[in-house]
């Protein structure tokens, strides 16, 4: 996964992830929902199969990287204790 950043501002994050599909940016965009002070999250890819995710994330009270960073933090955790879990099976 690449991160790139294509516009921001304090309030403004707008970014793409290169290599990446519905499966993690649904993830990711559920756990940025949940972040305090995020106002708007949203993203798109334009082709099915060539398209490259591009999100949208606005906040009010909190930093945009802060706010990814929380929600990042936030998925892998639940990642962790999703394959936990598995292990017990």
């Amino acid at each position: 996964m690449e991160f790139v950043v294509l516009e921001e501002s304090k309030t403004k994050l707008v970014f793409k992830l290169k290599g990446e599909t519905h499966t993690f940016c649904n993830a990711l965009k559920h756990e940025l929902e949940e972040v305090k002070g995020v106002t708007l999250v949203a993203y798109r890819i334009d082709h099915p199969l060539v398209g490259e995710p591009q999100f949208q994330l606005e906040t009010k009270s909190v930093e945009p990287r802060a706010a990814l960073k929380d929600a990042l933090k936030s998925l892998k955790k639940k990642a962790n204790d999703f394959l936990k879990e598995v292990g017990k099976l």
